[in-house]
């Protein structure tokens, strides 16, 4: 199809091409990773000029934070189906980490690309990236929809703010302040008094040992031959949900 047949397509053309151009740079991402999305390669294949990519995104790093935006909304759409199935609390802490690390395993390239790739970020503090990167992200706001519901049900074993280190007290409060911003858009209401540093420094924690694990697993950086990473993921599960002191 011509450049010019596409601006012929009716009310509906830009819309079409623009979902044409995420679709293209979705499957280049897939078969070749993500250096292989280039603006010049998603023009040869759709049949246009690159430049005429360039009035729909400003750049190669516009384009990829959309795709970013899209692989996060499917993600958090198959985690909410997981999570729609429990009733308690931690069984959908549960869901939620276990989707995460199944969605993680069949999907690597949107993985490396959401969770493990350097993205550049012009004109914006780091602070404002995370704020806009939680505030705007479904697959985050999962995350924190579950935590808000266990904060609201149980009591957590978490250390006293006193334990937590001095030197990350600064940045967990200022976590613990958007985080509870956030929730609060979301109609979660927290007691504030319940969100304490310790527990936005068992939240980090958590996130670090899920993280930690998934990446290894998707990216086959185990130190030694496992035969069954699920068995070691859900023992971390239990290991995570004892130390959080939670019951069901």
């Amino acid at each position: 199809m011509t450049e010019a047949t596409r601006r012929d397509r009716g009310p509906h053309g830009r819309e079409d091409t623009d979902r044409e151009i995420r679709g293209r740079a979705r499957a280049l991402l897939v078969e070749h990773g993500h250096q292989a999305v280039t603006l010049r390669a998603i023009a040869r294949d759709l049949g246009i000029t690159a430049p005429a990519l360039y009035r729909y995104y400003s750049s190669r790093e516009d384009l990829m934070h959309h795709l970013r935006q899209d692989i996060c909304a499917d993600a958090a759409a198959e985690l909410a189906v997981d999570i729609e199935k429990v009733a308690d609390p931690i069984g959908q802490l549960l869901a939620a980490c276990r989707g995460f690390r199944r969605w993680a395993l069949a999907h690597p390239q949107e993985f490396t690309l959401v969770f493990a790739s350097l993205m550049e970020v012009q004109g914006k503090s780091k602070l404002d990236w995370i704020d806009e990167d939680l505030g705007a992200d479904p697959f985050g706001r999962i995350f924190l929809v579950v935590a808000g519901r266990l904060l609201a049900a149980q009591d957590l074993t978490v250390p006293a703010d006193d334990d937590v280190p001095a030197e990350l007290r600064a940045d967990l409060d200022g976590f613990r302040r958007l985080l509870m911003k956030i929730m609060s858009a979301d109609g979660i209401a927290v007691d504030e008094r319940r969100f304490t540093l310790g527990v936005s420094y068992a939240m980090l924690q958590v996130w670090v040992r899920l993280y930690g694990q998934v990446t290894l697993e998707v990216f086959g950086r185990f130190p030694l031959a496992v035969s069954d990473p699920a068995v070691l993921f859900d023992k971390m599960l239990a290991d995570l949900v004892a130390d959080l002191g939670l019951t069901r």
